[in-house]
């Protein structure tokens, strides 16, 4: 076969396509993707990276603007992974609080270059400190993450529509990202074998748009159906524990379910606010599944329910995070064209969440979902001084649709003007002091313009705060 030839069949055979993707470096090691910044904590910074072919990799940090030594983290002949690459984590410990960290990335002796800077931030310990006034902060949120692969594609127009946006986010100076789901898309040829799961995790990684995002801010996720399995999969997949642990590789959360409840769901703290991934699809059962003949039916599973009630309650006691935003896959309050993926598919469900919210008191509720290729803002009100909120970012490069002249623009829960059908991302901001506190809300096209804002009072999430 001449070179031509076997360029072709590397492109259109996916065999061969994997072959020259894992060994694109016999040679010499190579950073194939990050550095991202993962979970930060008030004595913690995680970086993690993926490499191939190398046999030492080391993290060089030191606070920022300081001329002492370097401390150092080290991974000798890190392990190789079925798709051929080595994801691996740095956890930098022992760290002081509310501090700036630079760090450089040594490979094999030889320093990697960037355009943007290595930093990281730990936390700073506000909490009963001077005023108590907790530090503004931002975030970012977007599902519905494609990224072609020709050999691997359904046939016809692309469904990945440009990844520019990634770099518009990476501009916005935000705290952190939070992924809301189908973050990765596995195809067909993905789904079906353990080595399928990890290429695609690791392709979708190294997108170059992609790096600069990764490096700015720390990055938390939870999944919906494309990185779990095929298409609206349900807990029956065969290989959702391989999903589960390419989900963990690939991502920095702090915690992952529970010893004996596998799962993507944790929470982690951020200034006032806590903030709770949920898992929609380890134990999700089937969307078709009729309620009125499956009482029980569920998407996060009795175990994962009482956890999301307990850890609401913990977080309620602590008194410092009056807000807590719920992260899932799937929308929560749509009703109208929601469809059975969403939680009114799952009303029983859903109804327990929201009595539980109401009946025991919790305040300051806000959830964030993706998955509908729309994003949208949504609310119910549960008692006659508070409302629930609903955030819906989507996608961020697959493919979209016109929401806005859609049955799901009647919805009685959707703050109107605010459905938009295009490629986006959105912006939470929280502001002003404890008891002048404001969550403003941006949607941002990826043309970099702001297509809706809205800003949203504490009042009418029910959190009052009473002057010193």
């Amino acid at each position: 076969m001449d070179t031509i030839g076997l360029l072709k069949a590397i492109l259109l055979t996916p065999s061969l396509a994997l072959a020259a993707f894992t060994a694109s470096n016999v040679y010499g090691g190579e950073l194939i993707s990050g550095p991202m910044l993962g979970h930060q904590s008030h004595m913690e910074g995680q970086i993690w990276l993926e490499t191939q072919g190398a046999d030492l990799v080391e993290v060089f940090y030191r606070e920022k603007g300081t001329i002492g030594p370097e401390r150092v983290w080290r991974s000798e002949n890190p392990v190789t992974n079925k798709a051929g690459v080595q994801p691996m984590l740095a956890i930098l410990s022992l760290l002081e609080m509310g501090k700036t960290f630079e760090y450089r990335v040594v490979i094999d002796g030889v320093e990697q270059e960037f355009d943007y800077p290595l930093e990281f931030r730990t936390t700073e310990q506000w909490e009963w400190r001077s005023n108590d006034d907790p530090p503004d902060f931002a975030f970012l949120t977007g599902s519905c993450l494609y990224i072609n692969d020709e050999p691997f594609d359904r046939p016809g127009t692309p469904y990945g529509k440009g990844t520019e946006i990634l770099l518009h986010m990476a501009d916005t100076g935000a705290d952190f990202m939070l992924w809301s789901g189908d973050n990765v898309y596995l195809r067909e040829a993905d789904f079906s074998s353990e080595t399928g799961i990890w290429y695609r995790f690791s392709h979708t990684r190294r997108t170059p748009d992609l790096q600069p995002l990764l490096a700015t801010m720390p990055h938390y996720a939870t999944w919906d159906d494309h990185e779990f399995g095929s298409n609206d999969a349900n807990k029956s997949f065969e290989f959702k524990a391989v999903a589960l642990e390419a989900f963990k590789t690939y991502f920095t959360n702090p915690t992952w379910g529970e010893p004996d409840n596998p799962g993507v769901y944790s929470k982690f703290f951020w200034g006032d606010a806590a903030f709770i991934l949920m898992d929609n699809h380890y134990y999700r059962d089937d969307p078709r599944l009729d309620p009125a003949m499956f009482p029980d039916k569920t998407q996060f599973g009795a175990r994962q329910v009482d956890w999301l009630k307990q850890s609401l309650l913990h977080i309620k006691d602590l008194g410092l995070y009056p807000y807590k935003f719920i992260v899932t896959g799937n929308q929560f309050l749509a009703t109208v064209g929601a469809g059975n993926n969403s939680h009114h598919g799952y009303q029983r469900e859903r109804n327990e969440i929201l009595d539980f919210i109401r009946n025991h008191d919790i305040r300051g509720v806000v959830f964030v979902t993706g998955d509908v290729h729309h994003s949208g803002l949504y609310r119910q009100q549960i008692r006659p001084d508070q409302w629930v909120y609903e955030v819906t970012s989507s996608p961020l490069s697959s493919g979209s649709w016109n929401v806005e002249e859609s049955d799901k623009a009647m919805d009685p829960a959707v703050v109107q003007g605010t459905l938009v059908g295009t490629q986006n991302f959105v912006q939470v901001e929280l502001v002003g002091t404890k008891v002048d506190r404001k969550i403003r809300i941006k949607c941002i096209d990826k043309t970099n313009t702001e297509r809706w804002a809205f800003t949203i009072d504490p009042v009418e999430l029910g959190v009052v705060h009473d002057a010193d």
